[in-house]
């Protein structure tokens, strides 16, 4: 059922693409690459079959790291053997401000030369303060990584666009972080969702971005500053309310490094080939 499952979702794809594909050159350049969070309930049923559907898909780049009951070892061994690069890791807040030097031995692991944060702790509101300790964290952190030949990334999650001053909490731990040692991964949902604008963002901090989670948002689903929405709002680039095509075209413009798929939908499976065709039929 599963391998009819990747049929079926690769014929439609291969259609959909078709019906996407237009004369030009291809807007969409990049390595493909996919979020191991996507798969986190997936995982746990075998991880050597998940990996599997994402070479099948053409997946040469995941961000990791492993998931639970897998050593880091093994999970690099099973990728190495599809293919598949680990350029990134996504760390909690609390493990890389604890002990930066475990979080520079786990990156290196995988070869990875990026560190991404997704999450700063906050009460109901994200707020100032919280925006203020980040930057003193984000700091001294990504200057123990940066040593260690290793970007620190923090990957925004829409509660920072919050008003604060002439711009926005995030234009804040922006501007204040020092861009030698911290970098920006843009979740373009969540830019969104917490009203921002991704492109013209990619265009204001052109050298601070150096990753992307590409996802899209449901059509109807109001913006807020929670940082959070069901799974269930999770669709197939093209089909919800951003506007991939200019935002991919500045990424583009930037020099992003890499794209990370990231769908954390129930129907994440037949999601993303319609994801992956999209992307590929865009032209300029």
């Amino acid at each position: 059922m599963k391998k009819l499952t990747i049929v079926l979702c690769t014929l439609f794809s291969m259609c959909f693409y078709n019906s996407f594909a237009q004369s030009g050159s291809p807007l969409f350049t990049g390595a493909i690459g996919v979020q191991a969070y996507t798969y986190r309930n997936s995982f746990p049923s075998g991880i050597i079959p998940v990996l599997d559907s994402v070479k099948a898909l053409g997946i040469t780049e995941m961000e990791g790291p492993n998931p639970k009951n897998i050593s880091a070892e093994e999970f690099k061994k099973l990728l190495n053997e599809r293919g598949i690069a680990m350029p990134s890791i996504g760390v909690e807040y609390g493990l890389i401000s604890k002990d930066p030097y475990s979080v520079v031995s786990l990156a290196k692991t995988f070869g990875a030369t990026f560190v991404m944060v997704a999450w700063i702790p906050h009460g109901n509101t994200f707020t100032i303060d919280d925006a203020k300790k980040a930057v003193d964290e984000f700091n001294r952190e990504g200057k123990i990584l940066k040593d260690n030949g290793i970007t620190l990334c923090y990957h925004d999650h829409g509660y920072e666009f919050g008003p604060y001053g002439d711009g926005t909490l995030l234009d804040y731990i922006i501007q204040n972080t020092n861009p030698d040692y911290v970098s920006f991964e843009m979740d373009i949902m969540w830019t969104f969702h917490g009203g921002g604008d991704p492109a013209k963002l990619l265009y204001k901090y052109p050298t601070r971005w150096k990753m992307l989670h590409l996802k899209d948002i449901r059509k109807g689903i109001a913006n807020d500053l929670t940082g959070g929405t069901s799974t269930n709002n999770d669709v197939a680039l093209g089909t919800g309310q951003l506007d991939i095509p200019g935002i991919l075209k500045a990424a583009k413009s930037i020099g992003i490094q890499h794209y990370f798929i990231e769908d954390e939908s129930p129907n994440h499976a037949a999601q993303i080939p319609v994801t992956i065709a999209y992307i590929k039929g865009l032209t300029e």
